[in-house]
């Protein structure tokens, strides 16, 4: 990895790890990066960047122009992306860095996101012989705040507009030294629902007197699962899970109600409409059938994160410079986690891949976990590889 290597003789690593994890041990929620943020700024001051800050409460904005391109003559430009939230979760790690915060971590990584978007800020910063203008995005609230779409509704790309945008995001069912990203859909569109089913209270011992709704509510969920074994194309990408149902107080007592809790998240747009009316349509068909009523609420999240064919190719190629050929990836299958990363793809092509977070001969964790932790060895790869890209997009 030579990209790699010459990086390294530029990027004060250890300044970054230990940025990283201070920022590990003091996670922060949606809109609340205050202090994230902070961290952010003061970094980018010691390194004489120019940055526009508390945009959307706590994002910012940080801009490096390359030789002789200037704020009123920026160029071609492009835009990285970094977001900044924690999840409202207990971290069960035992190191030294672990959450300060109860109830509060970062199990998804993205203290590593900041982290090696200001590597790359520091490699740029010392070294600007390119022909164009980068703009460095700390996004606030990408867990469930729609940050992006924040961002991007307070102006972000009428002040600072790019040609293409791109984002990395650690991921743990790649090894550590491989990337990956592919064309069109590589992230899923999500959607919330409840499902109220209404039906007539009463004893337990006296139930030809009531309507149970507890029986029908999980003769739904079993239902429910048929929507995506016989009412799509199999070869489109979906999944439906029911994670809460709430009903009952007593174990003698038939309640009036049951509610269903429930997520779908799919690749395109014709199988969201499938499986949102089967929602409907099973619910209340089931319902009718036992005398009782449902009510189906639809919450929809992000959409999908479409990449663009063209500037997916370009960071792939990015990626194989970086990592070498055998552990960049393509074509590896999209995953139906969801990403706000999507509403800035639908503005301004670009693409969104992944940096592998598996270490060999530690334990995996999945995203979200609550023993999840960032890998520290990316930021200098993913930092160099942000350079990098930057160079092979303007030259140098």
């Amino acid at each position: 990895m030579e990209v790699v290597r010459l990086a390294s003789e530029v990027i004060h690593l250890e300044r970054l790890q230990a940025l990283r994890k201070k920022i590990h041990m003091n996670p922060e929620l949606k809109y609340e990066e205050v202090n994230t943020a902070r961290l952010i700024v003061e970094h980018l001051d010691t390194l004489n960047i120019p940055y526009e800050d508390k945009i959307c409460e706590t994002g910012i904005v940080a801009t490096i122009h390359g030789i002789g391109r200037d704020r009123a003559n920026p160029g071609r430009a492009i835009g990285l992306r970094a977001d900044m939230d924690a999840l409202p979760m207990q971290e069960h790690n035992r190191f030294e860095h672990v959450s300060q915060v109860a109830g509060k971590m970062h199990a998804c990584g993205h203290d590593g996101h900041v982290c090696m978007l200001l590597g790359a800020a520091e490699l740029l910063a010392s070294q600007n012989d390119f022909d164009g203008t980068v703009h460095l995005i700390f996004q606030p609230a990408e867990e469930g705040g729609a940050g992006a779409k924040a961002m991007m509704e307070a102006g972000l790309f009428e002040k600072y507009p790019c040609d293409a945008i791109f984002a990395l995001h650690n991921w743990p069912e790649l090894p550590y030294g491989q990337m990956a990203v592919r064309p069109g859909p590589i992230m899923g569109a999500s959607v919330r629902f409840e499902i109220i089913v209404t039906g007539k209270g009463g004893h337990g011992a006296l139930p030809h007197e009531a309507i149970d709704p507890i029986p029908i509510a999980c003769a739904i969920v079993s239902q429910l699962q048929t929507l995506i074994s016989r009412s799509k194309d199999p070869q489109d990408a979906a999944v439906l899970t029911v994670g809460k149902i709430e009903s009952g107080i007593m174990e003698n007592i038939i309640p009036d109600e049951a509610k269903i809790f429930g997520t779908c998240r799919t690749l395109t747009a014709k199988t969201q409409a499938i499986l949102v009316e089967g929602l409907h349509r099973v619910s209340t068909g089931i319902a009718q059938a036992h005398a009782a009523n449902a009510q189906v609420k639809v919450k929809y999240g992000y959409p999908a994160t479409n990449n663009d064919a063209a500037e997916a190719t370009f960071m792939f190629e990015a990626m194989k410079d970086v990592v070498g050929p055998q552990a960049a990836h393509f074509e590896l299958p999209a995953a139906l986690t969801a990403e706000d990363f999507a509403y800035m793809l639908e503005s301004v092509p670009g693409a969104y891949g992944w940096i592998g977070n598996n270490m060999p001969g530690q334990e995996k964790h999945a995203l979200h976990s609550p023993s999840y932790d960032f890998c520290d060895n990316n930021l200098l790869l993913g930092a160099a590889f942000w350079g990098h890209l930057v160079r092979k997009r303007f030259g140098s």
